[in-house]
């Protein structure tokens, strides 16, 4: 396959624009090629073809789908501000205003310099969704010119390619999907796997050839069978077989370890009629001639949210093959097709030659700018994309019938943000078909969901939803509600976070050094001071692992490269905090080992300990009573590695113990912990909480501490704190 294949000339758009049912104003498209032609001037593609033949093969996928004169224009002209010495201004100026915001719809961003290159993608999807919302043609343009370039990417370097494919698959197809746009969604889809996964690519490929003769013939029997039972009583039948695409069958092979003969619609019939009284007839029918499998599915009287309409059935032949029959009128065959396409050009009203902007079907758009207007991360909107228009929908209903479309694996939390951010907010439960389920419940196609929430001011979402909900939008208001009404808390939940990585990483700043040296980082991210710092960590609007290879260089620079003292600094100059180290222990008959003190009991310089001789990684040191160590040592699996151990008389270091404090559930009082242990300058490596019944509430603590006299010491201290119930170690 060669890369001119794909490459169309203007004769050949020409001669489109002649047997399509649109009527096109030729001479502003010839108007629009000859300027193009003369802005790319000696222009080459990669592969070495006039750079003019790229937006005339777009022009061309345009004229195919039987979109209108200014999309064609637009198309052609698409590369020529961003590519070429051409301004809007020349664009509005030659072909007017329209054609003008089409074209900068489509330009990216290219002038604006960005740290990496997710928050440019992010930038340009973001500018593409605006566009959007105010004329709905940008993006199919946009997606045309995108399958152009992925018909004729492999010219470019592998990983340029592997890059390209993958923004296809995470950004492009899932909007295709959304616009019902199958026959693009999937051959955007099929030729980024080419270059994703070639091996699973050329497997699936093979093995469909193979059998592609017997899947023909078999076709070919069903269509005859079906049409034999129709006759007369069904007029302008059209039968058509169709295999699943690569992608499809991909998920459903390599994803879920299943063999191709265990898919039910690796090939499927498509029965096409002028009536949907006419569809339902057929099913009957079909339902006649073959076993049906109970996988029937009613997609016209509830169409998916990307205005997809169709009868799904699953059956069988007297020889046991299953395969899925499709069955849908002309017009709905044109809508799965190009989606909104077909749906723009037939179905929605215009006013002025603009988009009807509050159409219900584009409403994602919105929601999805609304969810980046929110989100503290600009990369937020690509994660919206790839999460929440997946390709794998459910359906569910509200108990006024109600139909909301969320992506396979949501949950009732997202169900509820999706409604609205102030019912998520206040929710406290649902219900799924009228009987309580977990907080964590996955909806299922048809299940009629009821959230329960309780009165405005409230309660809240709980920080364990992060890690429940699918969709990033939810994940996002979620965030949002923290940030608002939780600041305090954020504080000390991304503080603790930070020094923890810091920590991980061997980092450690001088206190007076480091609001100076984050600096930078805060400032960056729109914090003005070091606690709005740690607020948005807490609440998840700076993810760490983004920002600490900065942290990283900001340290280098400052404790490893000072130009006034150009040695690195020796251990003894770095600012000073307890080391954890597997010493203080003695262990009888063995010399120089490594230590290292068991998690499950954390033991501590005053408890009776004993060694445990592990395979390659030393002893590790328990405590007596620890539930790890058999109560009969003479008598449990090998005895011989069970060893006496000691503590040292004199240690220095520190070591980990772990509090459990009941409480009285009150603001402040993580505050008021945090601040006790900071004025006995107590180390703090992990801090939890949660609620209990009877508003209480539990918080767990890891700390740093010398040994169990210090260890008494600090939780004396702590019982002195407003709201203690009880505290004990664990």
């Amino acid at each position: 396959m060669t890369d001119v294949v794909h490459y169309q000339d203007f004769d050949e758009l020409l001669s489109l624009m002649d047997k399509s049912p649109v009527k096109y104003n030729k001479r502003k498209i010839k108007k629009a090629y000859e300027f193009a032609n003369i802005a790319h001037g000696d222009q080459r593609r990669v592969s070495g073809v006039p750079f003019i033949l790229h937006p005339t093969s777009v022009a061309c996928i345009l004229a195919k789908m039987g979109m209108d004169t200014d999309s064609v224009v637009a198309a052609l002209l698409h590369d020529t501000v961003e590519d070429t010495d051409t301004t809007l201004d020349d664009v509005e100026e030659a072909f007017g205003e329209e054609v003008a915001k089409l074209v900068d719809g489509l330009t990216k961003i290219s002038k604006i310099k960005y740290t990496d290159r997710e928050e440019q993608q992010a930038e340009n999807v973001r500018k593409m969704l605006i566009a959007m919302s105010n004329d709905i043609r940008v993006i199919i343009v946009k997606l045309a010119d995108r399958l152009h370039n992925m018909r004729t990417i492999e010219c470019i370097n592998e990983q340029k390619r592997r890059d390209k494919a993958l923004e296809c698959m995470e950004v492009y197809a899932p909007i295709a999907h959304r616009l019902g746009m199958k026959a693009i969604k999937d051959e955007l889809e099929d030729l980024s796997m080419r270059y994703l996964d070639p091996v699973a690519y050329e497997e699936i490929e093979k093995e469909l050839s193979l059998t592609e003769n017997e899947r023909n013939a078999f076709i070919e029997e069903i269509k005859r069978k079906i049409l034999d039972k129709i006759g007369n009583s069904i007029s302008h039948v059209t039968i058509s077989g169709r295999v699943k695409s690569v992608v499809s069958i991909y998920r459903k092979t390599i994803m879920q370890g299943r063999e191709i003969n265990q898919i039910f619609d690796v090939f499927a019939v498509r029965v096409i009629v002028n009536t949907v009284a006419d569809c339902y007839n057929v099913l009957g029918i079909v339902h006649d001639v073959f076993t049906p499998l109970n996988r029937f599915k009613d997609y016209i009287s509830t169409p998916k949210s990307n205005m997809y309409q169709s009868l799904h059935t699953t059956v069988i032949d007297k020889n046991g093959i299953p395969f899925e029959v499709q069955i849908r009128t002309r017009e709905m065959h044109e809508t799965a097709e190009y989606g909104i396409a077909a749906h723009w050009r037939y179905k929605l009203k215009m006013k002025g030659g603009k988009m009807d902007s509050l159409d219900e079907n584009l409403a994602w758009i919105r929601k999805t700018l609304e969810v980046q207007n929110e989100a503290e991360d600009s990369t937020d909107i690509v994660k919206t994309i790839k999460y929440d228009l997946s390709a794998n929908e459910v359906y569910v209903f509200t108990p006024k019938g109600d139909v909301i479309p969320l992506p396979y694996g949501a949950t009732v939390i997202d169900m509820a943000y999706y409604i609205h951010s102030g019912v998520g907010n206040r929710m406290i439960g649902a219900k799924a078909n009228n009987r309580i389920v977990p907080i964590d419940y996955q909806v299922k196609n048809g299940d009629i969901i009821e959230i329960l929430t309780q009165k405005e001011g409230s309660g809240g979402p709980k920080r364990d939803w992060l890690k429940i909900v699918k969709t990033n939008s939810a994940r996002t208001k979620i965030r949002q509600w923290f940030k608002k009404e939780r600041r305090e808390e954020n504080i000390i939940e991304g503080r603790l976070a930070f020094d923890k990585e810091l920590k991980k990483a061997g980092m450690q700043f001088a206190e007076e050094d480091l609001e100076e040296c984050m600096r930078p980082i805060f400032q960056r991210h729109y914090c003005a001071t070091i606690d709005d710092f740690y607020a948005a960590i807490g609440y998840g609007g700076i993810q760490l692992w983004k920002i600490m290879p900065r942290v990283k260089e900001i340290y280098t620079k400052k404790y490893k490269k000072s130009p006034e003292d150009p040695k690195p600094i020796t251990e003894e100059r770095l600012p000073k905090r307890k080391r954890k180290v597997g010493s203080g222990v003695i262990v009888e008959g063995v010399e120089d080992c490594l230590i290292k003190f068991a998690r499950c009991c954390n033991p501590l310089p005053g408890d009776d300990i004993i060694g445990f001789i592990t395979r390659g990684f030393g002893v590790s040191v328990h405590k007596r009573d620890c539930t790890n160590v058999p109560e009969n040592l003479q008598e449990c699996e090998e005895p011989e590695r069970w060893v006496s151990a000691f503590w040292e008389e004199d240690i220095h270091e520190s070591f980990l113990s772990t509090l459990e404090i009941i409480c009285n559930d009150r603001t402040g009082f993580l505050a008021d912990v945090t601040k006790e242990l900071s004025n006995m300058r107590i180390f703090i490596t992990m801090l939890n909480s949660r609620e209990l019944k009877d508003n209480q509430a539990m918080v767990t603590v890891t700390i740093e501490i010398n040994n169990m006299d210090h260890l008494r010491s600090v939780m004396a201290h702590l019982a002195q704190i407003n709201g203690i119930v009880s505290i004990k170690r664990v």
